[in-house]
């Protein structure tokens, strides 16, 4: 299947349509020229309503993070951004559910296979490295503490949520060694990309 008919479908998909407390509206981007490949977990009630991926405050942290201008993140020949689960799935008691597990299951495989031109996946937050990185360790901490094993092709990144404010005060090594390193390699990217 090309990219094209299957990006139609997944932005016509109902798989979970009734478990969806604001109905469905898969948010994602893609192209295949794409060579950074962005894997969040699932779009929020902001990004829900306008259609648009980390259109939020952790968005904006991730930019800052990636050194990107909004240009740069939201064009798809750049950059391909793939949560775990394509719908806002809800808010529960401590912050936003789990993404739902039909997207991944039913779409993921084929879907990253159209994606060719990747040359960096970056993976955020728990569910992404699970999916991802099954094997990286029990928990978010570990797995960004141990970014090396992977680079340059795959970096596990924290979730850039106002919520993990005390993760990365806790840790200031990420901001001291790993983004100085994902800018440069990002800008290397895109470079020979423009």
């Amino acid at each position: 299947m090309s990219l094209s008919p299957l990006v139609k479908e997944i932005r016509a998909c109902r798989i979970c349509a009734d478990a969806l407390p604001l109905g469905p509206r898969p948010v994602f981007q893609v192209d295949e020229s794409a060579r950074v490949l962005i894997v969040g977990q699932a779009p929020g009630r902001r990004v829900h309503e306008s259609g648009v991926p980390f259109d939020d405050a952790s968005g904006d942290r991730l930019r800052s993070w990636l050194g990107v201008s909004r240009e740069v993140f939201y064009d798809p020949r750049l950059v391909a951004i793939v949560p775990m689960g394509f719908c806002f799935p809800g808010t529960g008691p401590s912050g936003d559910l789990p993404p739902r597990p039909e997207c991944a299951s039913h779409w993921r495989t084929t879907l990253l296979n159209e994606l060719v031109s990747v040359r960096l996946t970056l993976v955020i937050g728990q569910y992404a490295l699970r999916w991802h990185l099954p094997d990286a360790g029990s928990s978010v901490t570990e797995a960004v503490r141990d970014w090396r094993a992977h680079w340059p092709a795959l970096v596990p990144l924290p979730h850039p949520s106002p919520r993990n404010n005390r993760w990365l005060t806790a840790n200031p090594w990420f901001a001291e060694e790993l983004l100085p390193e994902l800018k440069t390699r990002l800008s290397d990217l895109l470079a020979d990309q423009a």
